[in-house]
């Protein structure tokens, strides 16, 4: 991005590898619609410039910056025992690059690699269902059918005997949520009495509402992440009285959960990846060639998608 709201494709050298490094070639990368977007549109807000820098950063907030972290390629030098496997790493969309070793994770045969681009938002997804902590039989909403969202309830949909209803303004989410054998409903007709809420719509109007599905102690997990945005969270009516609970699920900068830090998430982000049912999740893809034109789509909604994947040249 050389300014907010444009971008463009630079030559970059790449490094030999060094002890301990590996030379990846791109295969997929995937656009985080939420997140990149907001970076894209320049609304980073200045308190989290330094907590919301990506792993491989190039540039500072708001501009020039070359952003990204969702991207699958094949090593094709380096470290002996890694080349030749396909590995995710939290790297901007770039052809090729060099990173230290420890930086990559192998992807397992079973997953495909352009499935693989979901591993970070999966990843994201498990960490918020280990934060709602939900229990065999509980009523669960989650309000938001973008690609966090519909991460989440595809995790959940794993749950046995969970009822799990997905929630949008859009009706054309109803055929996603079908794909993830869960219900879907337009906010006015979503069910009550939840146990727990997910909130991952980015906007005030889905909070509220979220609130209002609770039952009397549930709980609402706020996953989105508003950027420069203000919003009111209605604290007063029987909030009290229903002794509600409204937890945040941080998307970057994770700390450990439950003594489980980033590798082990990531790694049961994989195993559920092996699900093909996560490909409902990949809505689109473009050419590497396209992306200075596909970023202004996907942030000012003209190009509709969930996971928008980047195929790169082979």
């Amino acid at each position: 991005m050389t300014c907010p709201g444009t971008g463009e494709i630079r030559p970059e050298r790449v490094p030999d590898p060094g002890p301990g490094d590996v030379v990846v070639r791109t295969l997929h990368s995937g656009v985080s619609r939420g997140t990149e977007t907001l970076v894209f549109q320049g609304r980073v807000p200045e308190s989290q410039w330094a907590s919301m820098r990506a792993p491989f950063q190039d540039g500072d907030f708001p501009a020039p910056v070359k952003y990204g972290y969702l991207n699958v390629g094949v090593v094709e030098a380096g470290v002996p025992e890694l080349i030749g496997k396909t590995v995710f790493c939290l790297y901007p969309h770039q052809t090729r690059y060099t990173v230290p070793a420890e930086a990559v994770t192998v992807i397992p045969d079973e997953v495909p690699a352009a499935r693989a681009v979901l591993a970070g938002t999966v990843e994201t997804a498990v960490n918020a269902v280990w934060d709602a902590a939900p229990q065999i039989g509980d009523r669960i909403t989650v309000i938001g059918g973008g690609m966090v969202g519909a991460s989440v309830a595809a995790v959940l949909a794993g749950l046995p005997a969970t009822d799990v209803e997905l929630i949008d303004i859009d009706p054309g989410r109803e055929n996603l949520a079908k794909s993830l054998n869960i219900r879907f409903a337009q906010p006015d007709d979503a069910r009550g009495e939840r146990d727990i809420v997910i909130h991952a719509s980015a906007t005030e109007a889905g909070l509220h509402r979220g609130l209002e599905l609770l039952r009397t102690e549930g709980t609402l997990v706020e996953l989105s992440w508003f950027g420069d945005r203000r919003i009111s969270v209605p604290l007063g009516e029987n909030f009290h009285s229903r002794r509600l609970t409204i937890r945040s699920s941080q998307v970057g900068g994770i700390t450990p959960t439950r003594h489980r830090g980033y590798p082990e998430r990531f790694q049961v982000a994989l195993e559920l990846l092996k699900d093909p049912r996560f490909d409902a999740l990949i809505t689109g893809h473009s050419g590497f060639d396209d992306l200075p034109r596909v970023l202004p789509q996907l942030a000012d909604g003209t190009l509709k998608a969930l996971c928008h994947v980047i195929d790169h040249p082979i």
